[in-house]
């Protein structure tokens, strides 16, 4: 069968990688991709030679796992857990065709497959930069632009694909992301002007109006589609017992803290999720302030008074968390007039989402800005069956409703199940909702284009800098990494957004999807197997053509533990349990 020269370059290093875990499935062995250092200069834009043209039936497609999981007997690991994910296999069906069998249906499934985590990678070149981690500080996608340079605790400077395959082709020809860590700073920057900031993220609530009189600046409110929250792990004593979560959900006075510090627009949180996701608001909502009856209900569950606990949060600004620092000291005050003491933990921006997914803090705050309008993305995230182990154990009883829930295509069915559900949150008290919290991004006023996108996907490409030929935006945080596979933090995945496409994506400044790398992904009637098809003639910043295989390899990657390319940064894969269900088993 014929290939061109680079397709079978890249063919050769994907089935290297798979090796070990494919020769325990009956797939063959080819011998090792060599391995690539970390550079920090633009990627090359050599042209590619033609892509062969290849039937279906000279195409090796690889199928991940190569044998099917059964999901009506589904695989254990060595601990004995069940395969809880949504997937039984991902296959390339010919070089443009990809193919998702579910043990299940998911109404979310184009919502979910739009997230940035599902950014597409060339297989070759994922290989080569994966063993040693080369690819948390580096890019090479298919996107509007370019990876340059990353300049550790200044900036990340991007430029414009001058051979991107869209239609948004890059309007400025330079993307410079930085950061400050206050929001006083930020605005500082822009007040400075294009030199220094052509625009900047989550605008503290009291300066809106110093933007607003400002002529020279202009704000872009975004929707109050986030959730703050005090989360307890369940399995730490004392908050095991879940009449004292209940008791302390009482005793918190969520009012006040959005008073104190949250922006025009936000609201008490009286669900987890806000109620413009369908299904957010049903059932009963959440405990009424009562700090009485929560002293009462401390003292009755024999609540040890006579410790300190510990408190833990980030410094990090988000747009559910204007104020980190004087948030968790009004949550100690409060505390303190239930008569506990709590000892305030602050902890490093880059490692705390790890630390907590890993279930490391007992009572912590945290918060969660909406990926995609759809209940999975919230609940299922934090309290599914494939949810990290922040909160501590699963509750049977809500993941068994979640996982129907995800999979239930009548709308007035899945009404009944979140209304359920939402009930479940309430009483067992994993985390306090404290409020859904709006927030604002601010530009020069010459700027055009700019989003403050409810989703927190701005895409720059769009953007016209004035007379200028550079954007430069400044976030919350140096990103953690730069492979997002891996990544769950807002300002990384920023990062991301204007290097990697996705099969669908998010509307520009909205939340509907719309085709990207898949000219069409369609289920069949069932819903338990959809297919993506693939435009033809898109290519990789190093000039590697796209196709199916790089779809297989960049999700499997994600999937299973067992791959050689399961390396990541902090090596959780957070999105992906929270995404898709589960892992494959580790063995």
């Amino acid at each position: 069968m014929s290939r061109s020269p680079r397709w079978l370059l890249k063919y050769s290093a994907l089935a290297a990688s798979f090796a070990i875990v494919l020769a325990a499935c009956g797939g063959s062995t080819t011998s090792t991709a060599p391995s690539t250092a970390p550079s920090t200069a633009p990627v090359s834009q050599a042209p590619a030679s033609a892509p062969a043209s290849a039937s279906a039936a000279a195409y090796d497609g690889m199928a991940y796992p190569a044998t099917a999981i059964d999901c009506a007997n589904r695989p254990v690991d060595a601990k004995g857990n069940k395969y809880s994910g949504e997937f039984s296999q991902i296959k390339a069906v010919d070089q443009y065709t990809v193919e998702f069998d579910m043990c299940a249906p998911d109404v979310a499934f184009l919502q979910k497959i739009a997230f940035a985590t599902n950014g597409i990678q060339d297989s070759a070149w994922l290989t080569a930069h994966a063993a040693d981690k080369s690819y948390v500080r580096t890019m090479n996608g298919t996107g509007p632009y370019m990876f340059k340079e990353w300049v550790t605790g200044d900036h990340i400077t991007l430029v414009a694909n001058p051979n991107y395959w869209g239609d948004n082709k890059p309007i400025a020809q330079t993307l410079i992301f930085k950061w400050a860590d206050t929001a006083e700073k930020r605005l500082q920057d822009l007040q400075a002007g294009p030199t220094t900031a052509d625009g900047i993220d989550n605008v503290a609530p009291d300066d809106f109006d110093t933007v607003k009189n400002d002529t020279s600046l202009q704000l872009l409110p975004r929707d109050a589609f986030s959730t703050l929250y005090l989360g307890f792990n369940v399995n730490d004593a004392p908050w095991d017992n879940e009449k004292i979560r209940q008791a302390i959900a009482k005793g918190i006075d969520r009012k006040r803290i959005l008073d104190l510090f949250n922006a025009p627009g936000s609201t008490v949180a009286d669900y987890f999720t806000p109620c413009t996701v369908a299904g957010g608001c049903e059932g009963d909502p959440w405990y009424t302030y009562d700090k009485a009856a929560a002293i009462s209900e401390l003292k009755a569950a024999n609540f040890d008074f006579s410790k300190t606990y510990d408190l833990y949060f980030r410094p990090k600004v988000r747009q559910y968390f204007p104020n980190p620092p004087a948030t968790a000291t009004e949550i100690q005050a409060q505390f303190k007039s239930l008569g506990i003491d709590l000892k305030i933990h602050t902890e490093d921006n880059n490692t705390y989402l790890t630390n907590s997914n890993k279930g490391q803090y007992s009572l912590f705050l945290l918060g969660w800005g909406g990926d995609y309008p759809d209940m999975t993305d919230w609940v299922d995230y934090h309290f599914g069956i494939g949810a990290q182990d922040a909160f501590g154990k699963k509750f049977t009883d809500l993941t068994t409703l979640l996982s129907a829930g995800a999979s239930e295509l009548d709308a007035t069915k899945r009404l009944d199940i979140y209304k359920q559900a939402n009930n479940l949150i309430k009483q067992h008290v994993p985390m306090i909702p404290l409020n859904h919290a709006a927030s604002a991004a601010a530009y020069q006023a010459d700027v055009t284009g700019a989003q403050a996108s409810p989703l927190g996907v701005d895409i720059f490409s769009v953007v016209k800098p004035g007379d200028r030929n550079q954007i430069v935006f400044e976030q919350n945080a140096e990103s953690a990494g730069v492979y997002c596979g891996d990544e769950s933090d807002g300002d990384s995945l920023r990062n991301c957004e204007q290097v990697y496409d996705t099969l669908y994506a998010y509307k520009i400044g909205g939340t509907d999807v719309v085709p990207s790398l898949a000219s069409a992904c369609t289920p069949n009637p069932d819903g338990t197997k959809w297919t993506c098809t693939l435009r033809q003639g898109v290519k990789f910043h190093d000039g590697t053509d796209l196709d199916a295989n790089d779809v297989v390899a960049t999700l499997a990657a994600q999937w299973d533990p067992n791959n050689p390319l399961h390396v990541g940064n902090g090596g959780t894969f957070d999105y992906w349990g929270a995404l898709w269900g589960g892992f494959i088993p580790k063995k």
